[in-house]
């Protein structure tokens, strides 16, 4: 992963909100009406989502700023520095998109992003995002347990994991024609960490329509694993027997664990991760451990040694 700045970014090199999305339609359109694809109603970023309801989870913290949030992202589909999935990724056209839902289940389904978004009532929830390169943000993110997702598709007594696939395409995703990753980008879950009720899965920040640089249309947010672990613009999700290995794992096996639980007393070997810079501070914070929601999900590990599965 890119090194960490040393601060904030500047305003100054902060393209204006309305700027990117004026451009984010135009792309969006031009791609859509070239393919005769686009339909109408189509939902941009920045879009308002309706029906948002509030959530018990929610953080004290204070989010972080919708700009800070939208212009310091890591999508190596889009670039490795901060800057450039916001610059180009208004390449990805997110309609018509579709997810499938198969594997190691008894109703294999291929859903449409907008039958999904209507599959339960959307939440914000305001969840802490830790990236394992020490740095960290607040999001209020919007969607639903993807818990909801998978009572629909009943996995069978065999499925353990779950694996995340994102959408493979060089043509919309310019980063991928580099060989930084293996691409596609994978990453798992064990079935019971996917199915706890703070894993997300999100379809918009701040109350609208995901950014494309954020994941757009659709993605997982697990707010005590290290950020990296919440794959975005997915298109597969699938249910198996076998652990999966993630992209991170097979790029560096002794830096990238299968957990990737957020924890102070394991460090990983570029970045110490007992302390954080929270995206506009000046001072670092101790880092806690899962990242604050340890009362929620510590049980899942009892028993285990955390610093042989990081």
């Amino acid at each position: 992963m890119a090194k960490l700045p040393s601060s904030r970014i500047p305003p100054s090199e902060i393209t204006p909100r309305e700027v990117y999305q004026s451009r984010r339609h135009f792309l969006q359109l031009s791609l859509g009406l070239a393919a005769g694809a686009l339909a109408p109603g189509v939902g941009f970023a920045g879009d308002k989502l309706a029906g948002v309801t509030s959530s018990k989870y929610v953080v004290p913290d204070q989010p972080t700023p919708l700009k800070d949030v939208t212009r310091y992202n890591n999508f190596y589909e889009f670039g490795t520095d901060k800057e450039s999935p916001a610059e180009t990724s208004g390449s990805l056209k997110t309609r018509p998109w579709t997810v499938a839902v198969d594997g190691e289940v008894h109703k294999p389904k291929v859903f449409d992003i907008d039958e999904l978004l209507s599959l339960a009532p959307l939440e914000e929830r305001i969840y802490r995002l830790r990236c394992v390169e020490a740095w960290s943000m607040v999001v209020p993110w919007v969607g639903y347990s993807l818990a909801e997702l998978i009572k629909r598709v009943e996995p069978t007594g065999n499925a353990k994991y779950v694996e995340f696939t994102t959408l493979h395409d060089p043509q919309q995703m310019p980063g991928q024609r580099s060989d930084v990753l293996e691409w596609p980008y994978r990453e798992g879950l064990r079935l019971d960490e996917a199915r706890h009720p703070l894993t997300l899965l999100t379809f918009g920040l701040y109350g609208e329509v995901l950014p494309n640089q954020n994941g757009a249309p659709v993605r997982i947010v697990v707010p005590w694993k290290y950020g990296f672990k919440s794959a975005k613009s997915i298109v597969r999700i699938r249910f198996v027997e076998q652990q999966p290995i993630s992209t991170w794992m097979r790029a560096g096996p002794s830096e990238y664990g299968f957990y990737a639980n957020v924890n102070p007393a394991v460090d990983h070997p570029r970045w110490s991760q007992a302390k954080e810079r929270r995206i506009g501070d000046f001072f670092k914070r101790p880092t806690l451990p899962f990242n604050g929601y340890v009362d929620d999900v510590a049980p899942l590990y009892a028993g285990m040694d955390l610093a042989r599965y990081f």
